[in-house]
């Protein structure tokens, strides 16, 4: 399992653009690189990131082995109603990370 890091407003006011950023703990491995034995170290590699507002998808992207390790994704939406930010990141060999804040939308 991967550190993440997500940082939300607690709280917003209705209609109010918010930023999201999250950071994730990944190699990247990108599949060119040699290892110390001279072999090439497998591609590891996250594919594909998606933040859910309620269950609506408000922002995805797909990623590729020119991404840094550790990859900082931010972002911006509207708060429009309490509720749930879900985030999934998948990638290969059958990773999938996924996290979830709650925000408070007043007024």
């Amino acid at each position: 399992m991967a550190r993440t890091l997500i940082k939300v407003p607690a709280t917003a006011k209705r209609g109010e653009v918010i930023e999201i950023r999250t950071l994730i703990a990944h190699p990247m491995e990108t599949g060119y690189r040699p290892g110390a034995d001279g072999q090439v170290v497998p591609r590891d590699i996250l594919r594909r990131f998606t933040c859910r507002y309620n269950g609506e998808v408000v922002f995805s992207a797909e990623l590729f082995p020119a991404i840094a390790a550790n990859p900082s994704i931010n972002f911006h939406t509207v708060a429009t109603d309490s509720g749930t930010l879900a985030f999934t990141w998948e990638g290969d060999k059958g990773f999938t990370q996924t996290a979830s804040v709650a925000i408070t939308v007043t007024g």
